[in-house]
């Protein structure tokens, strides 16, 4: 009393079928989860400035490495730009667009008529995911799930 090898062959067959239909989904679902993952970290780079520029009572800015959101951002020590507070490094397969850089004032609010927002993209097989971090004037960051900021 077991399997034949036909009916074996009919259940991995089946279970083929099933897996192929179910791919992409995962594709959606990775890439939604790949983007929210870097913009978490991001809103958490941008929690950390605002909450050192308040602690220091001094201008605090988060800035982009090499120029580039998708090679990594850094907070420098205001008093000693070599010393970097927080590094994150590259976020590999993303496409991150935000401003030049984001600076706290000591009161923990950016500059006049500044509220940067970040665009991260993120792609995984033909599936393809948007998270909006972005900051109001008072310096709070927020997160959306939208494809345009």
């Amino acid at each position: 009393m077991g399997f034949t090898l036909i009916e074996l062959m009919a259940a991995v067959a089946i279970a083929g079928i099933l897996a192929a239909l179910a791919a992409p989904s995962f594709s959606s679902l990775i890439a939604s989860q790949r983007a929210k993952a870097v913009a978490s970290e991001l809103f958490g780079s941008l929690s950390r400035t605002r909450s050192e520029a308040i602690m220091r009572n001094t201008a605090v800015t988060l800035s982009p490495k090499a120029g580039s959101w998708q090679s990594g951002w850094q907070i420098l020590d205001p008093s000693n730009a070599a010393n970097v507070l927080d590094d994150h490094g590259s976020a590999g397969g993303m496409t991150i667009n935000g401003p030049a850089s984001v600076t706290y004032r000591a009161s923990g609010r950016l500059g006049a008529g500044a509220a940067p927002s970040f665009l991260i993209t993120a792609t995984a097989g033909s599936a393809t995911a948007y998270q909006c971090v972005s900051v109001d004037l008072s310096g709070r960051p927020y997160m959306v799930a939208a494809p345009s900021c």
